[in-house]
Parts: C-alpha cells; sequence; structure tokens
C-alpha cells in the first residue's frame, strides 16, 4: 500500500520527506537509514541525502511507500 504525503512545491530534501513523512523519527535515523542503502527512490537505491523529491517520486524504506504529492 502507497501512502500519499503532499508537500509544497517545488521539491522537499529525501532527508526530510523521511521525517515528514514520519519514515524515521529523527534526522539521525533519516540520514542512517539513507546512509545503509535502506531507501530506494523510484524503484533505485538512493545515498543521497540531498536528493530533490518532486512530484509522484516513489519512495521506499522498511517495505512501505510513499508518493510524494506537490500542492
Amino acid at each position: 500500500m502507497i501512502i500519499n504525503i503532499t508537500v509544497k512545491p517545488p521539491f522537499i530534501k529525501l532527508e526530510q520527506f523521511l521525517k515528514f513523512s514520519g519514515a524515521c523519527e529523527t534526522g539521525g535515523e533519516a540520514k542512517n537509514a539513507i546512509q545503509d542503502g535502506a531507501v530506494q527512490v523510484n524503484g533505485e537505491v538512493c545515498k543521497l541525502r540531498g536528493k530533490k523529491i518532486e512530484n509522484n517520486d516513489i519512495i521506499q524504506i522498511d517495505d512501505q511507500e510513499y508518493k510524494c504529492i506537490m500542492k
């Protein structure tokens, strides 16, 4: 099941998205998950904390998927 997360345009950074969506409780937890290769963006492992997440991107962590919706 994909959870839709609505953010303000034009983008949000991956580390911020993980905290905002509730996928990670802290910035440190988000940083570690990204560095450990536990996060995928649109089906590919992403190790860039500052990766720009844009409209309709799918982020996966711990078998949970989140879809970024820009409004």
